[in-house]
C-alpha cells in the first residue's frame, strides 16, 4: 500500500509538487485548495496523464480536508502573494491566518503526520506550524535551504562549466534577503569554491543567491518560482518517505543549537523518517557566526509579530 501525501495550495508549486510526487510514484496525492473545483480539476488531469507516463499513483483533488485523512505528510504551499498596496506586515499576517487554519484542518484528520510547511515568509510560517499543531519540532520542517543551495549549485556550475553533479552547497539562516552562503562549505567534487574562483565571482554568486527567487520574479513579471521549489520540496519528501537520512539545509526549530532559542532557522539537518533525526552542528568562523545571528534576529523579528 503506497504512502499517502497531502498538497494543500493547488496553485503552481503545489500542483507541481504532486505531479512530480505522483510520476515518481513515491505516495498517493490528495491536492487540496479553498477554490472548489481547482484542485479536482488538476487532480483529473494529471490522472489522465498517468497512462503516458506510466505510473499508478492515485491522484486526487479535494476542498474537504476529511480526504486528507491518513496522510504521512501534509505539504503546505497555501498563502497569498504580495500585492500592491499591502505591507510586508499585512502579508505576514494573512498568511499566519491561512497556514494556521490549513495546519488546525489537515492535523485534525491526520495526527501523526509530518508537516512540511513552503509558504512564506517561510520560517515564520514554520513557527506558526509548530505552535499551533503543538507537534514537536522533529515534525515540523521548512524548505528553504534546500531550494537556496540549488540556486548556488546551479550558478556554481555555470560559472566554472562543470556538471550540477560535481557541486555542493551550504545555506543557512532564514529565507530571506539575510540568508547565509557558505562559500568555505561550498564545493566542486570535494574542491571548495574558495580554492576554485576569484573572490569577486564568489561574492557574486553569493548575492545572486540570496536574490534568486526576485531574479526570476523580475523576469516572469506576473508569478514567482515553482519548478525549483516543487524539486526540492519533493527531494525532502523521498528523503522522508524512503528514510534516506540524507544531510539538507532545512528551517527547523532551534533549541540551543549554534546558540540560539526559540526561533527558526535554516541548518543542515539529517532527515528520514519521522522528520528531523539530527541537527548537525559545524564549525563557523566569527563572521559566518554573526551573519547566522544576525539572520536569526530578523526571523525573531517576524514571529515577534505574530499573534501567537
Amino acid at each position: 500500500m503506497r504512502s499517502r501525501v497531502t498538497v494543500v495550495g493547488a496553485g503552481n508549486v503545489g500542483a507541481t509538487t504532486a505531479q512530480r510526487i505522483a510520476e515518481r510514484e513515491l505516495a498517493d496525492v490528495v491536492l487540496v485548495d479553498v477554490v472548489e473545483g481547482i484542485p479536482e480539476g488538476k487532480a483529473l488531469d494529471l490522472r489522465e496523464a498517468a497512462p503516458v507516463e506510466r505510473h499508478d499513483a492515485r491522484v486526487v483533488g479535494a476542498y474537504d480536508y476529511a480526504a486528507t485523512a491518513g496522510s504521512e505528510i501534509v505539504v503546505i504551499t497555501a498563502g497569498l502573494a504580495r500585492k500592491p498596496g499591502m505591507s510586508r506586515d499585512d502579508l505576514l499576517l494573512k498568511n499566519h491566518q491561512i497556514v494556521s487554519s490549513v495546519v488546525e484542518q489537515a492535523v485534525k484528520h491526520s495526527p501523526d503526520t509530518l508537516l512540511l510547511v513552503v509558504s512564506n515568509p517561510l520560517d515564520a510560517m514554520v513557527y506558526t506550524a509548530l505552535k499551533t499543531s503543538g507537534f514537536p519540532r522533529e515534525r515540523v520542517i521548512g524548505m528553504a535551504g534546500v531550494l537556496d543551495s540549488a540556486r548556488m549549485r546551479s550558478f556554481i556550475a555555470e560559472e566554472l562549466d562543470v556538471s550540477v553533479e560535481s557541486t555542493h552547497a551550504f545555506v543557512l539562516g532564514g529565507h530571506g534577503d539575510a540568508m547565509v552562503p557558505l562559500p568555505r562549505y561550498s564545493t566542486v567534487a570535494g574542491v571548495p569554491i574558495t580554492r576554485l574562483m576569484k573572490k569577486e565571482r564568489i561574492e557574486h554568486i553569493v548575492d545572486r543567491t540570496r536574490n534568486g527567487g526576485a531574479e526570476v520574479v523580475a523576469l516572469l513579471k506576473t508569478g514567482s518560482a515553482f519548478y525549483a521549489p516543487s524539486s526540492c520540496v519533493v527531494e525532502m519528501v523521498e528523503t522522508i518517505l524512503h528514510d534516506k537520512k540524507k544531510i539538507l539545509p532545512c528551517a527547523v526549530y532551534l533549541q540551543g543549537e549554534y546558540g540560539i532559542r526559540d526561533c527558526v532557522v535554516g541548518v543542515p539537518v539529517k532527515l528520514g523518517a519521522g522528520g528531523l533525526k539530527q541537527i548537525l552542528e559545524i564549525d563557523l568562523e566569527a563572521d559566518e557566526a554573526a551573519a547566522l545571528e544576525r539572520s536569526a534576529e530578523a526571523v525573531r523579528e517576524l514571529i515577534a509579530k505574530l499573534p501567537l
